[in-house]
């Protein structure tokens, strides 16, 4: 039986920046030169007051958890165990939409605020994608 087929982002030049950031281990997220707002996903144009003056920088991976269900549902392309629909609020002020992994997939584990820190999953050669795990489980690593 051949494998599940994955859906994959296809990067496109608005989004190129943060794939190739993801690939590099770089979580990339853009702020407007006009305002100074961060936002997420990336765009050519800042959506907090439409200035194209917009520049890509390197966050910091930190964030908190912001929302998330637990689905119990198998998906080829994460197995059979349940997984997390995650959105996570980044150090910087965006929401990203991602998964947690590295703990427990259960309401006990999950709380709301917990801080979190990026890794990045390899999903093929020009795809990772950020992902996000419990902060302490990274303290020393």
């Amino acid at each position: 039986m051949p494998a599940p087929k994955q859906f994959l982002p296809q990067p496109t030049p608005e989004t190129a920046h943060f794939w190739e950031g993801a690939k590099a281990g770089e979580l990339r997220l853009q702020r407007c030169s006009a305002c100074n707002h961060a936002y997420f996903p990336p765009r050519p144009f800042c959506p907090d007051c439409g200035s194209r003056d917009v520049a890509v920088f390197k966050a910091s991976g930190d964030a908190k958890l912001y929302s998330y269900v637990i689905n119990h549902r198998p998906r080829p392309d994460f197995g059979e165990e349940p997984h997390s629909i995650a959105v996570v609020e980044l150090a910087e002020g965006p929401r990203m939409m991602t998964n947690i992994v590295g703990c427990p997939q259960t309401p006990e584990a999950l709380q709301l605020d917990m801080p979190l820190k990026v890794t990045f999953e390899d999903k093929s050669d020009d795809i990772a994608l950020p992902k996000f795990t419990p902060a302490d489980s990274q303290a020393g690593a």
